[in-house]
């Protein structure tokens, strides 16, 4: 398996994605965190609830809606041609895309918890502080928030890309077989050509290299945290 340049391909194609999905669900999620953060009751509790909503419902469900709206008839492609923003269909589904865009919309509600929770330690005198040495509200978001909440983006950022990296009922709807990654090759070694052994390997392969790459990204990250903490300190 490991001299077969196909099975590189799907490693390649799996982490790639897990990447991205990581990135989106990090900016994304920790931007939702800071807007919550600041909001006040009761508009913090609704808005909480709407972001939870997706670990709510399904995975199968909520990736089988992402097909319909994907679709070339679907909403989203009815939408852009209506508004003549596109003269043709794009095409979401079977492509990498389709299937970040729906898996960023699973992931994320993981880094808006972990960062919330960050936030809530942190004492809201600091940053009463930094506004009244004259700092602008930019400035407070990136030589604050960001350092103090750096816990959990970290926190929420492993959780996403270790569900990234081995999600399965997204990528089989979504990327089909025309887009295969690590689980879904497991998926039809295990039942469709009966090759345990290789559906194995393929598993423990990717739950050595999650536990590879999410222990060096860990050490990365804390060893940045802990020089721009002491940097916001001084």
């Amino acid at each position: 398996m490991l001299g077969d340049s196909y099975y590189w391909e799907i490693f390649g194609r799996t982490f790639a994605i897990a990447a991205l999905v990581t990135l989106f669900c990090g900016v994304l999620g920790t931007l939702e965190a800071i807007v919550l953060y600041r909001m006040a009751d009761p508009w913090r509790s609704l808005f909480l609830l709407v972001v939870l909503g997706p670990l709510l419902i399904s995975v199968v469900v909520r990736t089988l809606g992402w097909a319909l709206l994907f679709g070339s008839t679907g909403l989203i492609n009815k939408a852009f041609i209506n508004l003549g923003l596109v003269s043709e269909p794009i095409q979401f589904m079977y492509s990498t895309t389709g299937v970040v865009i729906a898996l960023v919309h699973v992931l994320v509600p993981f880094v808006v918890i972990s960062v919330w929770a960050s936030l809530q330690k942190m004492d809201p005198a600091v940053e009463r502080a930094a506004v009244s040495l004259g700092a602008g509200q930019l400035t407070v978001v990136r030589r604050i928030i960001v350092p103090l909440a750096m816990p959990g983006i970290l926190a929420g950022s492993v959780m996403v890309f270790a569900l990234a990296a081995s999600a399965f009922a997204t990528p089989a709807i979504i990327g089909g077989r025309r887009l295969k990654v690590i689980a879904t090759a497991a998926y039809d070694e295990f039942l469709n050509t009966l090759n345990w052994p290789l559906g194995a390997s393929l598993a423990v392969l990717l739950l050595l290299a999650n536990v590879v790459l999410l222990y060096a990204s860990n050490r990365l990250i804390e060893r940045r945290y802990k020089a721009v903490f002491a940097e916001t300190a001084a």
